[in-house]
C-alpha cells in the first residue's frame, strides 16, 4: 500500500488493561495502517484485542505506549478537546447496536452529527442527511421514527449517520453481528461500495469469517498482536 494514501495508522500501541495484579497486557505493540478506499477486516478470538485496539484507533481510549496518528495528526497524547474535535471530523462508527434515538425520525438521526460539529445551516443539514439515506437506500423513510425500520434498515441509517460529516474513515464494530445472513449481506455490500466509491478506510472487526475473506485485507489478531498470515482479495484473483 503506498504509504502516502495512509489515512490511519498506528505505532506501537500497548494497552494495558485492571488493576494490581489482576492487570493484563491487552495491546503488545501493535503496528496498523490503512489506506482510503479500502476495507481491512479485523479478526481473531474473543478477547485478542480487537475492539480494544479499534476503541484506540477511534479516540475513545488512550494507548499506555504508543500513537495513533490520523491524516496525519499524531492524537495519542493530545488534549480531549483536540481529540473530540478529531473524532468529530475524521471518524465515523458503527456499532452491532445501532445506537439510534428512538424518538427521532431517521433523518433527525442522521443530523445529530452535523449539528455536534456545527459546520452546516439547517438546509444544508438536511439537504446532506437526504443524500446520505438515498446513498443506504431509505431516502423513503427519511421521516419514520427508527422504532419503525426493520433492524437492517436501522443499520443502514446508523452507516449513513456515521458518514454524516464526510469522515475519512469509518469504524464498525461487529456491524453485521446483530441481523441475519440477509441483511448483513446488504450491510456489508453497502460499506464495501461506500468504502470504494468514497474513498473512507473502512475498518471492521467481525467474527463473520466469510465477510471478513471479502474484504481488501484480513488481519488475524492473536493475544494482542497481528499474526501471519493476512490475506488480500488479490490472493484469490
Amino acid at each position: 500500500m503506498p504509504s502516502d494514501n495512509i489515512v490511519i495508522e498506528t505505532l506501537g500501541l500497548v494497552r494495558d488493561l485492571g488493576e494490581g495484579e489482576a492487570r493484563v497486557r491487552v495491546l503488545k505493540g501493535v503496528k496498523f495502517s490503512a489506506t482510503a478506499a479500502t476495507t481491512t477486516a479485523i479478526v481473531g478470538p474473543s478477547g485478542c484485542g480487537k475492539s480494544t485496539l479499534l476503541y484506540l484507533l477511534g479516540l475513545l481510549d488512550r494507548p499506555d505506549e504508543g500513537e495513533v496518528i490520523l491524516k496525519g495528526e499524531p492524537l495519542a497524547r493530545a488534549t480531549d478537546a483536540v481529540r473530540t474535535d478529531a473524532r468529530n471530523r475524521l471518524l465515523g462508527f458503527v456499532f452491532q447496536f445501532h445506537f439510534l434515538l428512538t424518538e427521532f425520525t431517521a433523518l433527525e438521526n442522521v443530523m445529530l452529527p452535523m449539528r455536534k460539529l456545527g459546520k452546516l445551516d439547517e438546509p444544508a443539514m438536511r439537504a446532506r442527511a437526504l443524500s446520505l439515506l438515498d446513498a443506504v437506500g431509505l431516502a423513503a423513510k427519511a421521516d419514520r421514527l427508527a422504532t419503525k425500520l426493520s433492524g437492517g434498515e436501522q443499520q443502514r441509517v446508523a452507516i449513513a449517520r456515521a458518514l454524516a460529516n464526510d469522515p475519512p474513515v469509518l469504524l464498525a464494530d461487529e456491524p453485521t453481528g446483530n441481523l441475519d445472513a440477509k441483511n448483513s449481506e446488504i450491510v456489508f455490500d453497502l460499506l464495501t461500495r461506500l468504502a470504494h466509491e468514497r474513498g473512507l478506510a473502512v475498518i471492521m472487526v467481525t467474527h463473520n469469517m466469510e465477510l471478513a475473506s471479502r474484504c481488501d485485507r484480513m488481519l488475524r489478531m492473536l493475544d494482542g498482536e497481528f499474526v501471519t498470515p493476512a490475506h488480500h482479495a488479490d490472493d484469490d484473483a
